[in-house]
């Protein structure tokens, strides 16, 4: 079984540099926070700037309509991305592609507040989606390839915190621009901290020679097939809970478009001599284990932020500010918890498939408990649950990394990156449209049941003014608890999934 210890997947694409490669230290070091830093920036701009969009569209005078293409747009371009940024990093070198695309993130992220229209403002957000999602692939090339084999489970600790710190964090400072500074700073939040990273990761990251042949083999076939395909399907789940789904012809054109036009990229990938995908990947098992785990992963993690928060909202009329010590005691610990984590599994007697059950364990819990919520419960409620996902996430997310790294051969890392990394992003579109269609769902179910409930008591007062508000708070916590309840079965699924799919996998050289 190939363990953490291939080499990086830039490196097999570069013969020269994998001769020589880099002595690690104080500048390895720096690039890799560097880039770490740009990529949770990234995943803070989308998460802060769709938290804060009824202030957005306040200051803008946008509609809900608009709003939503706005967050739409940014996250299909986004996603798309990840699918072709490998190949970018090898073809143009790592360090100048990263740099490049952080200075476009940056720059868009200034200009869209003065954006003289709404059109030009959606046109500053997909494109800014677009070198956002370029990013995290990149974290992960870098973690592979440079850190020795003892650190890369801590490399790829870095990587987790994308899933579990950066989501959390978004509530929070999405209250802190929109309560306290202003509207503009959700957007002008990444200025600084993607300035230090790109001088981290300009002095840190060592420069590979541009490798512009590769473009005489570009497989524009795919590209033209796999990026509109990935962009459909991500704008089609984004808006077709509003649109009410099949009932739109809008909705059924682009997921049944997007769905044609992935088969036949998928169909072209198998054929191609260099591909973004390599589908023969799939039958590596862990890797597959991995990216089926993860997407069911990232749809809990994804509800048990929204899930708290929508229901403070609109039951105990909570702003986002108010909502944001629940976000911190889960996400802040992250900090301390992944390498905690990342040293447990770093152990070569301990089976990260037994971290990886403990934590979607955890989360099980949590969600259990969550199902208990009533209309009586306020933020102090919730802690308990935060509690369980201080190691329940980090548990849950780690270990999958460590199986789908550690059972790739080294030509194969860049494939990898790109599998691994879609995925993610599509992952978390899927959570958005399942967790939206389920809540209305449930919340058209019960809202019916306890007016008819209403109307066969010869009890009820309905000239009382509040009642309809009561019966809306009433139906709100209902569809809370069932959300939980089906969190909390997607996460015993894949906990039975770890008896039969995964294989074990040690650490590189992990202590003895």
């Amino acid at each position: 079984m190939t363990s953490l210890s291939v080499p990086a997947p830039i490196a097999a694409a570069s013969p020269a540099t994998a001769a020589t490669p880099p002595v690690f230290g104080a500048r390895i070091i720096t690039g890799l926070v560097g880039v770490l830093l740009a990529v949770l920036v990234s995943g803070l701009n989308e998460m802060v700037t769709k938290v804060a969009l009824a202030d957005i569209r306040g200051a803008l005078n946008i509609g809900y309509d608009e709003g939503t293409w706005l967050v739409s747009c940014y996250a299909a371009t986004s996603v798309a991305a990840m699918a072709f940024a490998p190949w970018c990093s090898v073809t143009f070198s790592l360090r100048r592609f990263t740099l490049c695309a952080i200075s476009l993130f940056t720059l868009l992220g200034v200009l869209c507040p003065f954006a003289p229209n709404y059109e030009s403002l959606l046109l500053m957000r997909t494109l800014q989606g677009l070198a956002g999602g370029a990013l995290p692939p990149m974290l992960m090339t870098v973690a592979l390839r440079f850190l020795p084999a003892n650190f890369k489970l801590y490399g790829l600790a870095g990587y987790a915190l994308t899933a579990t710190f950066g989501p959390g964090l978004g509530t929070p400072l999405a209250g802190l621009w929109s309560e306290y500074v202003g509207w503009q700073w959700t957007f002008w939040q990444i200025i600084v901290p993607c300035l230090i990273a790109m001088a981290m990761v300009a002095w840190g990251i060592p420069q590979d020679p541009l490798r512009l042949e590769r473009l005489k083999t570009f497989n524009w076939k795919g590209l033209l097939l796999g990026f509109p395909a990935i962009c459909m399907l991500v704008i089609g789940l984004l808006q077709g809970n509003r649109l009410d789904w099949f009932e739109s012809s809008l909705i059924c054109g682009l997921l049944g478009a997007g769905s044609l036009l992935l088969v036949a990229f998928l169909i072209n990938e198998w054929s191609q001599p260099i591909p973004f995908f390599k589908l023969q990947m799939l039958g590596i098992r862990n890797l597959s284990f991995a990216l089926m785990t993860l997407a069911g992963v990232l749809v809990v993690l994804q509800a048990v932020v929204l899930i708290p928060s929508s229901y403070l909202a609109q039951v105990q009329g909570y702003r986002p500010v108010q909502t944001a010590p629940i976000m911190l005691i889960a996400a802040l610990p992250q900090l301390i918890a992944l390498p905690l984590v990342a040293a447990l599994c770093n152990l070569r007697w301990v089976d990260c498939r037994w971290v990886l059950g403990i934590g979607l364990s955890m989360l099980t819990l949590s969600c259990l408990g969550g199902s208990l919520l009533t209309s009586e419960w306020i933020r102090d409620n919730f802690y308990v649950l935060q509690w369980l996902q201080i190691f329940g996430q980090p548990m849950s997310v780690l270990p999958l990394l460590m199986l789908s790294t550690g059972s790739i051969q080294p030509q194969d890392g860049p494939f990898a990156s790109a599998w691994f990394n879609t995925v993610k992003g599509l992952a978390a579109v899927i959570a958005t449209g399942v967790i939206e269609a389920l809540t209305t769902a449930r919340l058209h179910f019960h809202s019916t049941m306890l007016i008819d409930n209403l109307g066969n008591s010869p009890l009820a007062d309905r000239s009382d003014p509040g009642l309809a508000h009561r019966l809306h708070e009433q139906a709100v916590v209902l569809t809370s608890s069932d959300l939980y309840v089906c969190m909390a079965g997607v996460a015993v699924a894949l906990i039975l999934l770890i008896f039969w799919l995964p294989t074990r996998i040690f650490p590189p050289r992990a202590p003895t």
